[in-house]
């Protein structure tokens, strides 16, 4: 049982969850009923963390006030102290202590959307890694801690799709990144190394940049085939939403990568066909590791 304080935290993370759910896997219905709850309240701290790093007009020094709070609330839900009024880490202490997740997780998501206030570029693509280490690495962990004890090696292939999934998301957002948020993710040594300049990412015609961008999928494909095994070795319904999230990302990267060179700046999108086709094949995960390993080949 929850008491009713508690059980108005968990109806408000959700509540945010539904109205903003994007890319986080809170309202799919792949997901384990028991689960859907406290990944809501993982979504809902980092929804909120993410907006105090980039919506609004806030001051860089206002934001980083704020981010600062969350690492002194999850302070004290370390110690075991929280005594705040905010709904979401009422919540969140709950579910740490619940599901003994590493607080430092939730920290390191703190680290990149710090970093999203204060750096908008990448000197070279192991500086950019670094960067998806703490923004996108700790969802997948998270997950895991939740569903299952994970072995090192689960937790490490987990990183490695993780951190190939924001890449991808990267690679489709390059002019929205730019143009909205003055923010690159394309290496700067590459870059250079190929004559170019900022503005040639937002150039109509993009083959200038088709061989950086080439080389990024190519390496985004040879880390994702160190991870996307994870999804056959978890059973169940975590199993098919991870394979199916996995699957959806490796389609998106060979659609990128089939794009002609002066196209290449275009988001792909995906079907409601492609992605009911994605669910099946990820329902299967004899199917599913044979589709990920032809897309994949056919990209290295």
């Amino acid at each position: 049982m929850t008491e009713p304080g508690l059980d108005s935290a968990y109806s408000h993370c959700l509540h945010l969850a539904r109205d903003h759910y994007e890319n986080f896997p809170v309202a799919s219905l792949l997901l384990p009923q028991h689960l859907r709850q406290p990944i809501s309240v993982i979504y809902a701290f980092a929804r909120t963390a993410d907006d105090f790093a980039d919506e609004g007009k806030l001051s860089q020094t206002e934001r980083l006030h704020r981010l600062d709070n969350y690492c002194k609330f999850l302070g004290q839900i370390s110690a075991g102290n929280y005594q705040g009024d905010d709904p979401i880490f009422i919540a969140l202490q709950d579910v740490i202590c619940r599901h003994r997740l590493p607080v430092k997780l939730f920290d390191d998501l703190l680290t990149a959307f710090k970093q999203d206030v204060t750096k908008s570029r990448y000197a070279d693509f192991s500086e950019v890694l670094d960067y998806c280490r703490y923004s996108a690495d700790p969802v997948g962990r998270l997950l895991l801690h939740l569903a299952i004890s994970p072995s090192e090696y689960q937790l490490q292939q987990s990183d490695a799709v993780c951190t190939s999934l924001q890449l991808i998301n990267f690679y489709q957002d390059i002019v929205q990144d730019y143009q909205e948020q003055d923010r690159i993710y394309i290496p700067q040594d590459e870059l250079a190394a190929a004559g170019l300049k900022e503005t040639d990412l937002i150039a109509d015609n993009s083959t200038a940049i088709a061989s950086v961008l080439r080389s990024l999928y190519k390496r985004t494909a040879k880390l994702m085939q160190q991870g996307y095994h994870l999804g056959v070795t978890l059973r169940g319904r975590m199993g098919w939403e991870v394979r199916a999230m996995t699957l959806g990302g490796i389609t998106i990267l060979h659609h990128l990568s089939q794009q002609p060179d002066d196209n290449l700046l275009s988001r792909p999108r995906l079907s409601k066909a492609q992605m009911t086709i994605i669910l099946l094949l990820s329902a299967n995960p004899i199917l599913y590791r044979g589709h990920c390993q032809r897309l994949l080949n056919s990209m290295l």
